[in-house]
């Protein structure tokens, strides 16, 4: 018995999965969900289970189930549902421009069986779509599913490079993308360098952030509050910044002169 990483749509992180077949990384499947017989692609293969993710919920663990290895024939008709989608994203892209919902829809994908159609789209809050599931399922005949997704979501399905000049990190790492917020930014001492300079080309807080957060954040704790005084051999004086990878502190004297210590000197 394997375990298995399975990603079922670009946009989405990949599901576990466990089962006796004989697969390697990189194949496409069919797999069982809860919204029918879909296609996957094997990202990962383990011995043992394991993810890139520290929790895994009882629901995701039992999302999937490899159905078969995709055979010619399979293959076949994943390669005419996916011109289908083509189709299927312009006339909901049109809908949505009828309609004139505050929302834009990045892909779509149809299930196996040809049974339903989900597409996903970006929004910046919520989206009262009903109107427009109506007109779609009228239009395709099938069951229609609208997945809403954040725009670092957007970023890995269409990939890139950062101002780093590697891929994107969404895309290199699996599994849930991490939280970031403008604590990390103030704990690493850069919130200063402004918005566009420590953004992702999603637009939002870099993902890297998270990388070195913890440290900063322990580093941060050993070291005086800025605004807090402290008594050193030239005088009393207040913290005026700090630096917790070099561990130097800038003190500011009652008579406005400025000192910097090291916090293993105090």
């Amino acid at each position: 018995m394997a375990f298995f990483l399975v990603k079922t749509h670009p946009w989405e992180n990949s599901l576990p999965a466990q089962s006796d077949l004989s697969l390697d990384k990189g194949d496409v499947v069919l797999v069982e969900s809860e919204n029918g017989t879909e296609t996957g692609i094997i990202e990962d293969i383990s011995a043992e289970k394991k993810t890139s993710r520290n929790k895994i919920t009882e629901k995701e663990q039992g999302a999937l189930r490899i159905l078969r290895k995709a055979n010619l024939r399979d293959l076949t008709v994943i390669k005419q549902f996916r011109k289908k989608e083509k189709e299927a994203l312009e006339i909901c892209r049109r809908e949505v421009k009828r309609t004139q919902l505050p929302m834009k829809v990045m892909n779509c994908t149809y299930s196996f069986d040809g049974g339903s159609i989900t597409f996903a789209f970006t929004a910046e809050g919520r989206v009262d779509f009903r109107d427009l599931v109506k007109n779609l399922s009228r239009i395709f005949q099938r069951s229609i599913r609208l997945h809403q997704i954040g725009a670092r979501d957007e970023a890995r399905k269409e990939g890139g490079y950062g101002i780093c000049g590697r891929e994107l990190c969404c895309i290199r790492f699996k599994g849930d993308l991490p939280s970031i917020s403008s604590e990390m930014a103030k704990a690493q001492q850069i919130i200063r360098r402004g918005s566009e300079r420590i953004s992702g080309v999603c637009g939002r807080l870099m993902c890297c952030l998270a990388y070195e957060a913890d440290q900063y954040q322990e580093s941060l704790g050993k070291m005086p509050l800025v605004g807090s005084e402290l008594k050193v051999r030239e005088g009393i004086g207040q913290v005026k910044e700090v630096n917790a990878l070099t561990g130097e502190i800038k003190l500011e004297l009652s008579d406005k002169s400025v000192v910097k210590i090291n916090l293993k000197d105090l």
